[in-house]
């Protein structure tokens, strides 16, 4: 089994020169997923390869019991429901693209309906950094090379309400100049994996000013091109673009600074925060969502029972 998922089987040998245009259509097939998708697949993919060498099963093509064998045995170690379900779908991927009929029949289906119901499916999400918080986060950045850029990712992060995976893809030809504030042009996100393009409107600010920290750090490290958010090495040089994981230690850091509970907030808490503190200032739902590009109206109510549960409490009368 192709623990990496990077060729597309073929019955009988290929024709003389065909095999470079396959191994591009299978590229072409991996692309329909997101980065960070086909690397967890992948990781996902070898597991399963592994526990069927170990156990004597075939895992390509497996067999619904096999598969459901397998999930049983995750959820026996206690992992995630969620980390289960993605192993799932990563087993019936890979049958997929080698022309295999994904083996996940009702027998399987049931198992996993068990593992649910069992270990529960309720997730710990991180804490949304709303204004409040991370007007307090960017108060113990200093004012160094690194500060400004760290200052700047945060502000912008929240002020986009943008994904880790977005903020970090961000080049300096991505930011359009406007009168009242910056729009910001996402090639490519989670819910756009076709690559239209969304554009993102971050007003100058008053108290946050996001687009004043981000013209900071561009003037201190001098990028005229290329990646926005790099890395500072030392003597001030810039490195590589970030990565999704440093974003996700940069907002820990300075919470852990605010002392705030830094094991409470991730890369996401920035993307929460600004849909938690809008829904709170009383924005309107639809104007939120032209922030956060999300599709669903169903998907921000949760943001929203956060945001308002305390206003019209019904027992603010007599507690």
């Amino acid at each position: 089994m192709s623990s990496d998922l990077t060729l597309l089987p073929v019955r009988g040998a290929p024709a003389a020169g065909l095999t470079d245009a396959l191994t591009s259509a299978a590229g072409y097939a991996l692309s329909e997923k997101a980065d960070a998708t086909r690397r967890a697949y992948r990781a996902d993919i070898r597991r399963f390869s592994t526990w069927c060498e170990a156990v004597g099963a075939i895992a390509l093509p497996a067999t619904p019991a096999t598969v459901a064998a397998y999930l049983a045995a995750l959820a026996d170690l206690r992992l995630k429901v969620s980390t289960i379900s993605r192993r799932a779908a990563a087993i019936a991927y890979a049958h997929k693209l080698a022309s295999f009929e994904p083996p996940i029949n009702e027998s399987v289906k049931a198992v996993m309906r068990g593992v649910r119901r069992k270990l529960g499916t309720a997730q710990k999400g991180k804490a949304p950094a709303t204004a409040a918080v991370v007007a307090k986060l960017v108060k113990r950045i200093p004012d160094t090379l690194s500060g400004r850029r760290d200052k700047a990712l945060i502000l912008i992060g929240f002020a986009a309400a943008l994904r880790r995976s977005e903020l970090v893809a961000l080049t300096l030809a991505d930011v359009e100049r406007a009168p009242d504030g910056i729009v910001l042009h996402i090639r490519q996100s989670k819910t756009d994996q076709e690559g239209q393009g969304d554009q993102i409107a971050v007003p100058n600010g008053r108290k946050l000013k996001p687009v004043e920290a981000l013209d900071a750090w561009l003037e201190a490290a001098a990028i005229t091109h290329g990646p926005i958010f790099r890395r500072v090495m030392k003597g001030g040089r810039l490195g590589h673009a970030l990565s999704t994981q440093s974003v996700a230690l940069i907002v820990k850091r300075w919470a852990k600074a605010a002392r705030a509970d830094s094991d409470s907030f991730s890369g996401h808490s920035l993307r929460a925060g600004f849909v938690t503190s809008a829904l709170a200032d009383g924005a309107d739902l639809f104007k939120v969502m032209d922030v956060t590009r999300h599709r669903e109206v169903k998907t921000l109510k949760a943001y929203d029972r956060r945001a308002k549960a305390f206003k019209d409490h019904a027992g603010k009368g007599f507690l």
